[in-house]
């Protein structure tokens, strides 16, 4: 069965909307997972999945999982596993929760990246896709050190997001990428740098250009055992 904090009646601590949205506002949430499947979403949460090589019976966290789609990406792929998603965004985890439709091992719950809600030491995987360039970079060193304290020793986390060595060669949207305010700090080994800091070891998995925006890279990062 599908565990929830509601949703639809739980606040944030820090308030609402001091995080950018997933669809960028609210009203534009309907329309977010047509968006993003245009952008090949699909495809970029398989091959994370594959990097991540989640084992039968792994704990595994998703931070920053908007409208669940990656959470359930990972359940189908993996069934035994047990997969929690965590947002602070109401709405956005109300329509992962409809989604899910009670599906066995998935729980949501409502919480910031900087302030997970779970014991030391609780997650043998945790995964997140473009969230990273949502969270202002003064509150990014505190993710990273939730991401760690919340893995077991040996647990990896594995992260996608636009960013990492991007060029002007790589094309047109990559040319505004590197103006974006939301997405600059994620350029160059920013990230790397970032996930070593909070006491991760960090390498790049697989990085490529994407036509619609910029460059997308892929990184394992692993809590030392």
């Amino acid at each position: 069965m599908t565990k929830n904090t509601p949703a639809a009646e739980t606040t944030g601590r820090h308030g609402h909307h001091d995080y950018l949205p997933a669809a960028g506002r609210d009203a534009m949430l309907p329309f977010y997972d047509l968006f993003t499947r245009l952008l090949g979403a699909r495809a970029v949460h398989r091959t994370l999945l594959r990097h991540a090589d989640i084992a039968p019976g792994a704990r595994v966290l998703e931070i920053g999982c908007g409208t669940g789609n990656l959470t359930l990406a990972a359940l189908a792929a993996h069934p035994r596993a047990e997969i929690t998603g965590t947002d602070p965004d109401p709405l956005a985890l109300r329509r992962a929760e409809s989604k899910s439709h009670g599906r066995n091992g998935i729980e949501y719950r409502l919480a910031y990246a900087q302030d997970l809600p779970f014991e030391d030491a609780t997650f043998d995987r945790t995964l997140s896709a473009f969230m990273l360039h949502h969270i202002p970079a003064e509150v990014k060193p505190a993710l990273a050190a939730e991401a760690f304290r919340t893995l077991r020793p040996g647990g990896q986390l594995h992260l996608v997001d636009v960013g990492g060595d991007v060029t002007p060669a790589d094309g047109y949207a990559a040319r505004r990428l590197l103006s974006n305010p939301h997405v600059t700090g994620n350029l160059g080994d920013a990230i790397p740098t970032l996930l070593r800091s909070a006491g991760f070891t960090c390498e790049t998995t697989e990085s490529r250009p994407h036509r619609a925006i910029g460059r997308i890279t892929y990184y394992r990062a692993t809590r030392p055992a």
